[in-house]
């Protein structure tokens, strides 16, 4: 089930991800707002990578319902402090100087807040989750990823405004606004083999970090 719990994190939609295109017609102010938010976020995004690639390395069939546990409501704790920091970001930037900038500056702060809260409640669920009981474990993990896919789908809007027009063409040439890598997490602890794949149905290779 934390294969599916990664494919969920790694489809969500994180604030200037999925920009493209270099169009060079913003002006000067635009470009320099677009800065100063992209070198704030370049750090919340790497945080966000490397937190769902930790979920992706405990989805092994043999990964023990207390590691996965572990691993999952730390990744969900520094994804939830990325988010209010890239709220904070966008917040701190002021309005971007286009036509109805404070606007939609503010309901791209709300979402992310938003989506700060909704994952520091996951935390609260995968940590009270059964680990002495595999099969509720697993029942507990599907009902979370179900959540984040949720999470993933819903309410961006804001967020894809902000990425639009003008603002979204000086933000796509930002260094601090292009998809990071997620550098490598530590190997997890062993687990000795045993039958643990009913319960915990995942593949060694997740296939999530085409869309991460």
């Amino acid at each position: 089930m934390n294969k599916k719990l990664a494919a969920a994190l790694s489809g969500g939609a994180v604030l200037v991800l999925t920009l493209s295109g270099c169009s060079d017609d913003s002006d000067d102010k635009v470009n320099d707002w677009a800065k100063k938010v992209c070198d704030q976020v370049q750090p919340q995004l790497q945080k966000i990578a490397n937190a769902n690639a930790a979920i992706q390395e405990q989805t092994a069939d043999n990964s023990k319902p207390a590691d996965v546990q572990k691993t999952d409501s730390a990744a969900f704790q520094q994804i939830s402090q990325a988010y209010k920091s890239l709220g904070a970001a966008v917040d701190s930037a002021g309005p971007p100087p286009v036509d109805d900038g404070e606007t939609t500056q503010k309901e791209a702060v709300k979402e992310l807040n938003a989506s700060s809260t909704a994952y520091a409640n996951l935390k609260t669920k995968v940590d009270a989750l059964d680990t002495g009981d595999q099969a509720k474990f697993a029942d507990g993990l599907k009902g979370i990823a179900d959540e984040l896919n949720k999470i993933s789908t819903n309410g961006d809007q804001a967020l894809k405004k902000l990425q639009s027009g003008e603002v979204g063409s000086a933000m796509s040439k930002q260094k601090g606004c292009q998809k990071p890598t997620a550098s490598a997490p530590p190997p997890a602890a062993p687990s000795a083999p045993g039958s643990d794949e009913e319960s915990m149905p995942a593949s060694p290779k997740a296939t999530a970090t085409e869309k991460a």
